[in-house]
């Protein structure tokens, strides 16, 4: 076994590349989901099995992939019996750009909330996020969004957020696309349309059981691609920042090998 850290994301992104072009039988990521976001973008379309030790604040992906959470032992034991029997699969990435995602890729409300946290020196830890989160609401206004899926007519609408999921969840447990399946070769798109923040805060706590897609203000669609655009809106894809919009977002079926219960 050997053991890849480097000093910054890049450096690491770079070792973890070496060591797959080197032949490894798997690459197992140990942290939450910017390791496995970072991960990802070395093994995506090599064959190399990938796992991932949850050891982070959110955990998302390895929530969708069915993980030990909040035990890293347990998660271990389960990562090596897994590869000691030949346990892996093919699952489905998210893709903008030349960036691959696994969860989810947000816009919008939350994006802005990540935005304004970034920014923030205090408060420290997730307090400021929900610093954040206050400063947002004061200041909500619908966005205007267009919408494109799979290359159709462009969709125009006022919107509060819109979500690309791979996977269910973000945030740490958000199931903000709860029906998104890794393997179906889709991606759910999840959009709050206009609301108040009346309306936001009664809709949005119902996001923890997935329940606020019958909400009247949120529409699902499904596709196998998605450009998103609006004016002045950062696109954040495993909590980690992707760039402004526009972006397309596409689902690549079976782009990965993992490692699984």
């Amino acid at each position: 076994m050997r053991t890849v850290l480097g000093d910054n994301p890049e450096d690491a992104l770079d070792r973890a590349r070496k060591a797959v072009d080197q032949g490894t039988g798997a690459l197992i990521a140990v942290g939450g989901d910017g390791m496995a976001h970072l991960a990802l973008q070395a093994v995506v379309g090599t064959g190399t099995p990938f796992g991932l030790i949850a050891a982070g604040t959110g955990n998302d992906f390895a929530r969708a992939l069915g993980l030990p959470l909040r035990d890293p032992a347990a998660a271990g034991r389960m990562t090596a019996d897994a590869l000691k029997c030949g346990r892996v699969r093919d699952i489905d990435l998210g893709r903008v750009g030349d960036r691959w995602f696994g969860a989810v890729l947000a816009s919008g409300f939350d994006s802005r909330v990540n935005d304004r946290g970034n920014r923030m020196r205090l408060p420290l830890g997730r307090y400021k996020y929900d610093v954040a989160m206050v400063a947002e609401l004061a200041a909500l206004r619908p966005l205007p969004y267009r919408i494109t899926l799979d290359g159709g007519e462009v969709r125009e609408l006022e919107a509060t957020l819109v979500a690309v999921g791979n996977g269910p969840s973000y945030g740490g447990g958000m199931r903000i696309c709860p029906g998104a399946d890794l393997t179906d070769g889709l991606l759910d798109i999840t959009v709050v349309g206009e609301c108040s923040r009346a309306t936001l805060l009664r809709v949005f706590p119902r996001v923890y059981r997935g329940t606020h897609v019958d909400h009247p203000v949120v529409t699902v669609l499904r596709a196998s691609s998605v450009e998103l655009a609006a004016d002045d809106v950062t696109a954040y894809a495993d909590g980690e920042p992707v760039g402004p919009l526009p972006v397309t977002a596409r689902c690549v079926p079976a782009a990965v090998r993992v490692v699984g219960p």
